[in-house]
């Protein structure tokens, strides 16, 4: 009878925490697998106003079009796999500046730097262009300081200059993600248990030593978990970022994939093309994540999908 009642309660208590994310699962229902029905103006000569019965069939043609486009796309492809790379090189940033803070012997000084570092994550990519004219454009703050103390003859505009474009913007980023990335290695580091310090120091490892030998091996499974996930979306580098600071003089170098898809859909009204190329980039997406998600099986022994 104990036993009857207690299945019930927990069959009752599983209703009970469906009823509560099946809001979120008609949010994700409606806004990432309802559009897919869109994918099939790929196909079509499309335009908007009439149905797709009433359009022309042209199959594969836009897709074969994405590989003849050597001249463009080449060009977005560059500049895409350069943001991912750098990306993908600046990523252990967050767990070496988690470690640091992690080291620091006053907890309310770490967790107000810890606050300072992750507010930029919640500013707005318009909020951030502000700021950076406001710093590094020609009468800007940065470029009044210098000329003040005769360190440079002319101003110079970093937010128009093609040739620091990739860096500048991989500053950016990193400015922006720094505080919120190490949350998750911080996280990590607080999971990590206090008998393993209390061994190291008793062995005579001070607080490098235990930092390499302890808090390092601990977190290092959550890196190789958000390394792999960033493999997987490694042609995704945004899209926000790059259309506030793109200008006719850093246009090529700042378009991406998601922002030339944007250009060709809804400037250049190219519907059917930019939708295929909506679809190609998935595709990779897919190959990739479960690429690595069969890395992750002989790296670590387990999947992380």
């Amino acid at each position: 009878m104990k036993k009857a009642v207690l299945k019930k309660y927990r069959k009752k208590k599983n209703y009970k925490l469906l009823f509560y994310i099946l809001p979120f699962m008609v949010f994700v229902l409606l806004f990432s697998y309802v559009p897919l029905f869109g994918w099939s103006i790929a196909f079509f000569q499309y335009t908007p106003g009439a149905s797709l019965s009433a359009k022309n069939f042209v199959g594969l043609k836009y897709f074969r079009q994405f590989f003849l486009d050597t001249v463009d796309m080449s060009r977005v492809l560059k500049n895409t796999l350069t943001f991912a790379v750098l990306n993908l090189i600046t990523m252990p940033l967050p767990l070496i500046f988690a470690l640091m803070l992690n080291e620091v012997p006053h907890k309310k000084f770490s967790k107000f730097v810890q606050s300072i570092t992750t507010f930029p994550n919640f500013i707005s990519w318009v909020i951030v262009y502000s700021l950076a004219f406001s710093l590094f454009s020609t009468e800007g703050v940065i470029n009044s300081i210098l000329m003040g103390m005769g360190l440079i003859s002319k101003p110079t505009n970093v937010l128009s200059s093609a040739s620091a474009a990739y860096w500048f913007q991989t500053s950016l980023g990193i400015w922006k993600g720094l505080g919120w990335g190490s949350i998750v290695y911080l996280a990590a580091i607080s999971g990590i248990s206090q008998e393993l310090y209390e061994a190291a120091a008793v062995d005579g490892a001070g607080r490098f030593r235990q930092m390499i030998h302890v808090t390092l091996p601990g977190i290092a499974e959550t890196f190789i978990v958000l390394l792999l996930l960033s493999i997987g979306n490694f042609i995704s580098v945004g899209f926000d970022q790059y259309f506030i600071f793109q200008n006719p003089v850093t246009l090529k170098k700042l378009e991406v994939l998601d922002l030339y898809v944007y250009r060709l859909g809804l400037i250049n009204k190219s519907y059917s093309y930019s939708t295929a190329i909506g679809m190609i980039k998935s595709a990779i997406s897919l190959v990739m994540i479960f690429g690595t998600n069969q890395l992750a099986k002989k790296i670590r022994g387990n999947t992380i999908i």
